[in-house]
This record gives structure tokens, sequence and C-alpha cells, in this order.
């Protein structure tokens, strides 16, 4: 499977990506629109793509601009596409492919913050207390970007210092932004 990176730097680049029993893609216009919504802030912010599957949304924030992605991924295929596309398109100095779950990961990592971070986690286990975990390592003023099933409800309900500052539907999908306040 293939897909292609929509604007930026890479606009129009193909990417390999690994088959849909694996890991599901966002589709390009729900990404679109995601971008879209996000516009310039992209540029020179840190990402943490988790549940990273295909790698889009964090090779689309390199291709507008962004600073270094980090794609957490514990699928083995899924990750070593992710290697094979980071290779690719050259961004081996500013991105590195974690193969492991969200939760342990997180479980263990120490210092490291985001200005960015989009959870993509599968839509038949959600994982909303591992999603919810996440939010320590947003940086203030970090925005972190859960998509999931559903239309119009929000799994995670305000946290410390944690607010919903939008909502999206596209068909099935719902994208749910969150700021971390300074």
């Amino acid at each position: 499977m293939n897909v292609r990176i929509i604007a930026g730097k890479y606009g129009g680049r193909i990417i390999d990506a690994p088959d849909r029993r694996s890991t599901h893609a966002m589709s390009e216009r729900a990404r679109n629109a995601l971008f879209n919504s996000l516009g310039d802030t992209v540029a020179g912010k840190t990402v943490l793509d988790a549940f990273a599957g295909s790698g889009s949304l964090g090779f689309e924030a390199l291709s507008r601009g962004a600073a270094s992605a980090v794609f957490v991924e514990k699928d083995r295929i899924a990750a070593k596409i992710i290697q094979q596309n980071i290779e690719l398109l050259k961004l081996g100095d500013v991105s590195k492919v974690i193969k492991a779950g969200v939760a342990p990961w997180e479980a263990t990592t120490e210092d490291e913050q985001f200005d960015l971070i989009f959870a993509d986690p599968p839509y038949h286990d959600t994982q909303f207390s591992t999603v919810r975990k996440l939010f320590r390592l947003l940086k203030p003023n970090g925005l972190m970007v859960l998509s999931h099933p559903g239309r119009g409800e929000v799994p995670i309900q305000n946290e410390n210092g944690i607010v919903v500052v939008d909502n999206r539907s596209y068909g099935s999908l719902h994208l749910t932004y969150f700021r971390k306040n300074a």
C-alpha cells in the first residue's frame, strides 16, 4: 500500500505503508483537513506520532516544517516501513522510530516532551487510558490531536491543565484537539 504526502517540502511524494490488516492510515481527505486546521503552527515543532502505523501524520508534519518527529509503533513490519521511508526521504537526522507499544514506551520516557502529539490508536482498541498518559509529554501550550471513531463524543474530558479546544468529524472519523495550559 502507498500513502501520498499532501503538501510541503515532500508534497506529492509517495511513501510505502503497511497493508490495512495491521494498521489503518488516516484518509488523505481527513489528513488534509487536519493539517489545514493546524496551518503554519506545525513549523518548527517537535512532533510525536503515537500509534504511528504508516507514519503519515509524522511525515506530513515534517514535510510542513516540523523540527523533528518521533514515531512510536509496536508492529514490527510497520516500524520497518517507517524506517525505510525515513531513509528514502533522508530524514534520519530529524526523526526516529521506536518499535514499542505506546504504553510501555510512555512509562519509560523520562524527559522527552513534544509541542504536537498525534494519537491515532487502532479503532478496535482505542486505548484511551494510554492516550490520557500522553498528556504528560506535552510541552506547555502543546497540542494533542486524538483520532477516534464516533461522532461528537469526547472520549477524554478535561484533565489537569488539559482542555478540549476543538472537535471535528469526517465521516466516521472524529478528531479531538487538546491543549495543555501553560
